[in-house]
């Protein structure tokens, strides 16, 4: 790499940093304001992810993004941090899911098509695991101040 091919790289990451940090900043606020007004849920349909070549690759992962962020914002919180750790992870795992089944769609790395198979297979399996835990310790009082 010479300096000029260096100097370019420099000045093009210094100016996607501002617009990186703004986009992180744009999906921080509203997943805070959905949480610190339980009860203020909102009435539209929850977005929901198609795998389907009529969208390109990049579509369908714009897509499962959004359907996640949804999800994530809206998860049920109650204060109790392994509660509120399980409502969170779900759609984080369903999201891990849906950009898998992107990746089958549009992928032909036969090692990264592998690996998208695992990714359904264990994060179905541990999205199981945190709904079974969430039935079994529904009935528990949700007493954020007795930390464990």
């Amino acid at each position: 790499m010479n300096w000029r091919t260096s100097r370019n790289s420099v000045g093009t990451v210094a100016r996607l940093v501002p617009a990186l940090f703004l986009c992180a900043a744009s999906f921080t606020a509203p997943a805070q304001d959905a949480h610190q007004h339980p009860g203020n849920a909102r009435t539209e349909a929850p977005p929901r992810f198609v795998a389907s070549t009529a969208k390109p690759f990049a579509g369908l992962m714009d897509d499962a993004m959004a359907v996640m962020h949804h999800g994530m914002t809206q998860a049920p919180m109650n204060g109790v941090p392994d509660h509120d750790f399980v409502t969170m992870m779900i759609p984080h795992h369903q999201g891990a899911i849906d950009m898998a089944k992107a990746l089958l769609l549009y992928g032909k790395d036969p090692e990264l098509r592998n690996l998208a198979q695992g990714i359904i297979t264990e994060q179905q399996n541990e999205i199981r695991v945190m709904q079974a835990w969430l039935q079994r310790h529904q009935a528990q009082p949700s007493d954020a101040t007795n930390p464990r």
